[in-house]
């Protein structure tokens, strides 16, 4: 009777050992040899649980092996955590002055009501060069490695945010931007590296960490954006002295984006190990060349080095590919894959994350481009410090959320149930558009009512990520391991391509309701309110899960 073990502890000795094991007939666990014997190392059940300290099995029960977590390699993950902290800064920084630089840089002719023609080509081009590259910087990765695609990446960030500060006219504006997605399509690469330095029985708190730094950095992007901006008139004894930053008033909050950036990359160069496995770096190619330690002789046996992984060797001549792969090879594994990617289920669930996505661009660029529209036209003209602040409160509650929130709702509810309110929820935050609209008007700017009516706003959209959250449960439940990688990637390009197509779809619409006067200015806000409505009703559509996936 043979198991595959991830891990179990031999705490006597201090080991962790990866391994396929043997139960026999006495009920003993037999172990390959660590010493390179030909007899095996065996330990009886009864050993094992008065290691651990867990009662034995009944007679007849089958013998549960205790696993111990690996400890995370903390160094290597906090500079991943670096990488995926400069994607939100970097592409975030330029919310809260966005549509004032276009303004300024004359594209618009003196006409306010067309900024959001323009504002949304610049948020488009991010996400749609990204959704566009992320599969290529895949499989870049998968040929040179993982550190020479990070690296590259948090510098070619660095440049091109730094360079779009520098500039005056709106075409420089959007090739800029266009580069800053391209440069931070590599961020599948970083989660592929957590991937890597993880293993089953750690890979839950490995992951945890992507969602809390996405939260510190659409905090901190919107601070420095909105604090940094036109730093001539907000310091007039300092930087007022120098006549570069009257003309480039948005370059000071790039450069500090763009100096974050260029940190992650030092840090990257210097510090970040290749996880690749064909190209292993020298301290585990060590094992085969130096002499064996004794957690050497007990993790390597014939040639093979148990970590963890089936597929790792310690010879260096052995091929990537010997293990086999999770895509299908045979009709039979072909129609099993079709059978899943265009199940009724996947299929409902990819929809309802296209609407998820969608409505969260749309709402996530209207409140900047309505935030700083002059009052007589519909918007609340506030001044790009004050939308940085608003930004950043928001994803000061993000964090709050996600730490102490998201879990316990998801287990106590379930993850379709929470999605599905969620989802609702979003449509308080558009339907508080026109409301915002109507008493800034009757204020005459931005009063207690209209703050008020902004906390709310803050509060619905806090659901956003209680959404996405649930999304991803949704997304793997009820589809086999093998192809868990190829279902995730196909929803990362769902949900990439509509945040592609969001910005420009809304600021467009939100100009065209301006220039038109259609329903009173109001009509961008009352289709996203339909699609909102059509949203939740599909919503109701997703399947109950079948099985439950741990």
């Amino acid at each position: 009777m043979s198991h595959s073990e991830p891990a179990f502890r031999l705490r006597n000795i201090g080991i962790s050992v990866h391994a396929q094991y043997k139960i026999t007939d006495n009920g003993a666990i037999s172990l390959p040899s660590p010493f390179f014997s030909s007899r095996p190392m065996s330990i009886s059940h009864e050993e094992v649980h008065q290691i651990h300290g867990v009662p034995p099995p009944a007679p007849g029960e089958e013998p549960v092996l205790v696993q111990q977590r690996t400890p995370l390699p903390k160094v290597q993950l906090a500079i991943v955590m670096l990488i995926n902290l400069a994607e939100p800064v970097t592409g975030t920084v330029i919310y809260p002055f966005i549509n004032k630089f276009v303004r300024e840089t004359g594209i618009i002719n003196g006409d306010e009501r067309r900024t959001g023609y323009y504002a949304g080509i610049i948020e488009s081009v991010f996400f749609l060069s990204e959704s566009l590259t992320v599969v290529q910087w895949g499989y870049l990765s998968d040929r040179y490695g993982r550190r020479p695609i990070l690296v590259l990446g948090t510098f070619g960030a660095a440049l091109a945010v730094f360079f779009f500060g520098l500039q005056t006219t709106f075409w420089p504006l959007v090739f800029f931007r266009c580069l800053q997605g391209i440069f931070n399509g590599n961020i599948g690469v970083s989660k592929t590296v957590i991937a890597e330095l993880s293993d089953p029985t750690n890979i839950g708190d490995a992951f945890a960490v992507i969602p809390f730094t996405w939260s510190i950095g659409i905090t901190v992007g919107p601070i420095i954006g909105g604090l940094l901006t036109d730093p001539a008139v907000r310091w007039p004894d300092t930087f007022g002295r120098f006549e570069y930053f009257r003309t480039h008033p948005y370059f000071l909050p790039c450069a500090a984006a763009s100096f974050i950036a260029f940190i992650v990359f030092l840090a990257t160069f210097t510090g970040l190990k290749e996880t690749l496995a064909s190209l292993a770096p020298q301290e585990e190619k060590s094992i085969e060349n130096g002499p064996p330690s004794e957690e050497t002789r007990l993790l390597t046996q014939n040639g093979v080095h148990y970590d963890g992984s089936s597929c790792h060797s310690s010879s260096r001549n052995d091929s990537p590919n010997q293990c086999k792969s999770d895509l299908p090879t045979t009709n039979d594994d072909r129609n099993d894959f079709n059978r899943v990617l265009f199940s009724r289920h996947l299929l409902l669930t990819l929809l309802n994350y296209a609407f998820l996505a969608f409505l969260d661009m749309g709402n996530f660029v209207l409140l900047p481009l309505m935030y700083s529209t002059s009052v007589p036209l519909g918007g609340l003209g506030l001044e790009p410090y004050r939308i940085g602040m608003v930004l950043a409160a928001f994803g000061v509650i993000n964090s709050v959320v996600q730490a102490f929130a998201l879990g316990p709702l998801i287990r106590r509810y379930g993850a379709r149930k929470m999605y599905i309110i969620s989802f609702a929820a979003i449509l308080g935050s558009f339907v508080l558009f026109p409301v915002l609209k109507f008493l800034a008007r009757r204020a005459g700017g931005v009063d207690r009512y209209v703050v008020a009516c902004i906390s709310l706003q803050l509060a619905f959209q806090t659901t956003i990520l209680i959404g996405y959250g649930s999304m991803q449960i949704l997304l793997i439940q009820d589809v086999p391991d093998r192809y868990l990688g190829t279902v995730n990637g196909v929803g990362q390009m769902v949900g990439s391509g509509t945040r592609g197509i969001a910005p420009t779809f809304a600021s467009s619409l939100y100009s065209l309701s301006l220039e038109k006067h259609l329903a009173g200015g109001n009509m961008v806000f009352y289709v996203l309110i339909g699609m909102n409505i059509i949203g939740i009703i599909c919503s109701t559509f997703i399947p109950k899960p079948t099985k439950i996936r741990q």
